[in-house]
């Protein structure tokens, strides 16, 4: 179903509705839930699993899921009274922004927000909506109503361009108390007392669970890329060569293994980065593992896209056309691989200089 809407949704800059609805009624946005509200609270393995099967159909999709699902867990830090109203439904579909770019002045027992918010990956289908902002000098996670935010029309890209990832903007909307929380606690994992205080799974540090969590999408997109490689192979030939059966000719044979053993490659380092995560004692990671956790996410980024170049490459002059699938998955990655967490040599760096003994450039880590 993904794949077949995947043209239209790049089309129109967003995940379809019903592509939404389909996720939600799989249990997609709570599978990181708490399960007192319906959750299930899936290890990173099988959110990584889950998420990169999705974007076998639509990387675009997979990445509005990764955010919505990560939010899910986000809430679930919150003081029990915020779980209640956003958990009420059972349907979660939150979007998120980390980037502090408003500011809030408290007011009656919350805050005003005002601000602009750019790369708010699946804003159309939120109900809810992370922001973070400045009060004063502190940087602060707050949760507002998607319906008190003003979509901007701006999100028009080569590369994972269904996400709808525009810029909202905030006047003067007000924040409850409950649903604003100091960021730097957060990246600490200092959280307030809640019904789940005592559940390892939701007192990790912030920013290794949203690393962490992200690492599906770019595995899946180089699995979808060799689907769709794979699909055109029988009975093309190679342009300008002898070749009539590309499937026999020994440059695509080098060309295929070594996209998959990349693609094995891209998996294996999700797999440590998760084993990091779902073995961490009462959610406690020393700097080490959580630098390591991102780092192992961002390699594994690097090898999906190669192994994705490799394919779009194998694949022709064809390829460029908006009909094939392929040329999708190839812009697709691309983008991803820019993303700030995920970029593989910012990553490399980040850990090597913890290797060197010296301290973190970054506060997500």
């Amino acid at each position: 179903m993904l794949r077949a809407s995947a043209p239209a949704a790049e089309k129109a800059r967003r995940v379809p509705a019903e592509s939404i609805d389909a996720l939600s009624q799989a249990g997609i946005f709570t599978m990181t839930a708490p399960k007192a509200y319906g959750g299930v609270e899936a290890d990173f393995q099988t959110q990584c699993d889950v998420l990169a099967e999705i974007a076998r159909g639509c990387p675009s999709t997979s990445w509005v899921a990764t955010i919505y699902s990560a939010m899910s867990w986000l809430v679930a830090t919150f003081p029990d009274e915020t779980q209640e109203e956003i958990f009420a439904t059972r349907d979660p579909r939150i979007a998120g922004v980390f980037s502090p770019t408003g500011t809030a002045v408290p007011k009656d027992g919350g805050f005003v927000v005002n601000g602009r918010w750019p790369f708010n990956t699946g804003c159309h289908g939120a109900t809810w909506t992370v922001l973070n902002v400045l009060v004063g000098e502190l940087p602060t996670c707050m949760i507002a109503k998607s319906a008190d935010l003003q979509i901007l029309d701006d999100w028009y890209a080569t590369g994972m361009s269904a996400t709808g990832s525009n810029t909202v903007v905030a006047e003067n909307v007000f924040v409850p108390r409950h649903r604003a929380m100091p960021l730097p606690d957060m990246l600490e994992a200092k959280y307030p007392a809640r019904h789940n205080s005592n559940n390892r799974y939701f007192n990790y540090p912030m920013a290794p669970v949203l690393t962490v969590n992200a690492g599906g999408t770019p595995i899946g997109t180089a699995r979808g890329a060799m689907d769709a490689f794979l699909e055109r192979l029988p009975g093309r030939g190679i342009t300008y060569t002898s070749y009539t059966n590309k499937a026999e000719a020994p440059v695509t044979h080098l060309q295929i293994a070594e996209a998959s053993l990349k693609i094995d490659s891209s998996a294996a380092h999700v797999r440590l980065a998760t084993a990091i995560m779902d073995e961490a004692k009462n959610g406690r990671m020393t700097m080490q593992e959580r630098v390591k956790s991102r780092a192992h996410i961002a390699y594994s980024t690097g090898l999906a896209r190669e192994a994705t170049d490799i394919l779009f490459y194998a694949s022709g002059a064809s390829s460029i056309q908006e009909h094939m699938a392929i040329q999708r998955y190839q812009r697709d990655i691309q983008a991803l691989s820019n993303h700030a967490i995920m970029h593989p040599q910012t990553g490399l760096e980040l850990y090597g200089r913890i290797l060197c003994g010296l301290a973190p450039n970054t506060l997500l880590y």
